[in-house]
């Protein structure tokens, strides 16, 4: 006697496609063997729901089925009492335990809603350098990117007449299904590439996608206080979608040239200002510049040495995010002179036999006491 496959399942032999798998997926829940350990009749229950699914699933096989009334109807298919002589997480008549809760409940990823052409369009990053003093101050700068743009003929839509039809080749599914033994293999529709929809009249400009490729110009705004690294986002600015879809967003990523005067440390900023023997002996105010290109005053006490460094609060970087700026340090190198006449030989050496240097004292002493020691 052939077995009722719909009375395994418990639906009617109207049921539709989405009833059906609706039925097996609640069984299937109910029966799998990683549920029912070691139980014999759950597994040969597991095995008939599968091997009814198996032919209630595939039009031709449930067409031979009403017309035959048997189980005869799902030869050639590979049996379907073959593979269960050992159970794991693996798929069977297309769906593993994981996909079965996954899709019942929402967790799993979705398809693609059929009927709609529409693609969003990917992301886009361009590379832009500038001055310090214009990542101090801020600045606008013009770039130009060649990328996908949305047609003007057909206004993005990637159709001439604003139409579509349900595919011919896949009858709007977007895939083929094969069955092959126990499980169900897609395929997707290379006629309407997986949408279930074409176009009943392309466009002849962009051929159907709605997009095509073309310059572009924007202006882009860079805040004050940009460093390395710093990346600046323009919603929409990017690839234009397939058909009508979102547009990505350009991504602008930000690097600051070196500066010949100014090294810059997060906010703060430092420069190196030459002084000469005398002023760092005598004492001076010297004027130095700040990155805006303001005159800053200095005053080099006596006896100031090389590495010194002077701190101006303020005067250093702005903060990306509020309204505070870092500080500016003048670091001072004490320049030995070159090319002495014979005067300042002279007036050097008699320095020299004067000359109160507590640091090099200190440590020839030291050196002194050392070697007295040994």
């Amino acid at each position: 006697m052939s077995k009722d496959y719909y009375e395994i399942l418990g639906v009617s032999k109207t049921a539709s496609a989405a009833e059906i798998k609706k039925a097996y997926h609640k069984l299937a829940m109910k029966y799998h063997p990683d549920r029912n350990k070691g139980q014999a009749e759950a597994a040969n229950k597991f095995k008939e729901i599968n091997e009814a699914y198996e032919v209630l699933s595939d039009s031709e096989k449930r067409a031979r089925f009403d017309r035959y009334g048997s189980a005869d109807a799902s030869a050639g298919s590979g049996g379907a009492s073959h593979g269960f002589d050992g159970f794991s997480n693996a798929g069977f008549g297309g769906f593993n335990f994981d996909d079965i809760i996954n899709e019942v409940f929402g967790m799993g990823t979705r398809r693609q809603r059929k009927g709609s052409m529409a693609q969003p369009g990917t992301d886009l990053r361009y590379d832009i350098s500038v001055s310090l003093e214009e990542a101090f101050a801020g600045t606008t700068s013009k770039i130009q990117i060649r990328t996908y743009c949305s047609c003007n003929k057909c206004s993005g839509t990637g159709s001439a007449s604003k139409t579509d039809d349900t595919c011919f080749a896949c009858n709007g599914h977007g895939v083929f299904v094969h069955q092959q033994g126990f499980f169900t293999v897609e395929e997707t529709c290379s006629t309407c590439g997986g949408f279930g929809r074409v176009l009943k009249n392309p466009c002849s400009a962009c051929s159907g996608s709605g997009r095509v490729i073309s310059d572009k110009t924007l202006d882009v705004k860079i805040p004050k206080g940009v460093d390395n690294g710093t990346q600046i986002r323009l919603p929409g600015e990017g690839e234009s979608g397939f058909r009508g879809g979102k547009c990505g967003d350009l991504y602008v990523f930000v690097t600051v040239k070196p500066h010949k005067l100014f090294q810059r440390d997060d906010k703060n900023l430092t420069c190196q200002v030459p002084i000469s023997i005398t002023t760092a002996a005598l004492g001076k105010e010297i004027s130095v510049s700040s990155i805006d290109r303001t005159p800053l005053q200095i005053k080099i006490p006596a006896g100031t040495q090389t590495g010194h460094k002077f701190c101006i609060k303020g005067k250093g970087m702005p903060s990306l995010r509020g309204n505070s700026f870092g500080d500016l340090f003048v670091e001072v190198v004490v320049e030995t002179p070159v090319k002495l006449t014979k005067r300042q030989k002279d007036i050097l050496q008699e320095l020299d036999s004067e000359e109160s240097t507590p640091m090099s004292s200190g440590f020839f002493a030291k050196v002194k006491e050392f070697f007295a020691d040994r």
